[in-house]
């Protein structure tokens, strides 16, 4: 990765742009990347954010190296769903200890519907498309990811996108993918890589005999760390980028 200081590296954020940055950015590569965030119980150990926060710094890279604009991250998500006595269970809630006893995990506050999550894509892939961005890279939490790889055909065809997302299904590999587990060794080995400011390790009990919380994956006590994480940012920087200039070239006359 990048040894350039902070400072000199390119400003990729949509938010952060000057009309006329933004002009120069999609004229060399009309490329928008769409972190697909929640604010969502990650174990005593990540941070609520943790799926904009991964998406969203990787994108980061990817824009530097590839070109492009990182939107700001979406909270809102879809994700298995129960109502019992009137409450909400969503997502993680209901892969509680024992099984089949939902809890209200804390900080959780992201789930909609797909009907209403599909209209929220809707209305961002057409306000792109307005802009003149030609290709959309879209990324995060595990169900809005399968979401919107669901409609890449039909969203392609509608609003006259290239869409990817970023499981290299060539791979084969879930250990090197990108966010493919939940606050296990993969998302814990990318927040120690990309925010090792905001992972307390610590907050997890020392036994490795004593499973976490609805943890899923490898256990990260036992299987993450910042080298782990960088190498999965590596190799995916490595083929997405390439992907993504063929993807150019096949736009660009």
């Amino acid at each position: 990765m990048s040894k350039t200081p902070p400072h000199a590296q390119p400003d990729v954020l949509y938010t952060h742009l000057t009309p006329s940055a933004f002009r120069a950015r999609l004229g060399a590569a009309p490329i928008a990347y769409l972190p697909l965030g929640t604010l969502e119980w990650h174990s005593e150990h990540l941070p609520l954010g943790s799926d904009g926060l991964q998406s969203q710094g990787f994108f980061i890279q990817l824009a530097r190296r590839a070109g492009g604009i990182v939107l700001p991250m979406l909270f809102l998500g879809p994700d298995l769903h129960e109502k019992v006595n009137g409450t909400d269970f969503y997502g993680m809630d209901l892969f509680g200890f024992p099984p089949g006893a939902p809890e209200q995990l804390e900080g959780s506050a992201y789930w909609v519907d797909d009907a209403l999550f599909g209209r929220l894509l809707e209305v961002v892939l057409a306000g792109l498309a307005r802009t003149g961005f030609k290709i959309v890279v879209a990324h995060g939490h595990g169900p809005s990811t399968r979401f919107f790889e669901q409609h890449i055909p039909e969203w392609s065809r509608k609003y006259g996108l290239k869409l990817f997302i970023c499981w290299d299904a060539a791979s084969g590999d879930a250990a090197t993918g990108l966010m493919t587990d939940h606050a296990a060794a993969n998302e814990t080995s990318l927040m120690l890589a990309l925010h090792p400011e905001l992972v307390e390790m610590e907050r997890l009990r020392a036994d490795p005999q004593v499973a976490p919380r609805a943890i899923m994956g490898p256990d990260p006590r036992l299987h993450a760390s910042a080298a782990v994480g960088q190498e999965i940012i590596r190799k995916n920087l490595l083929w997405l980028e390439g992907l993504l200039r063929q993807a150019l070239r096949e736009i660009q006359p």
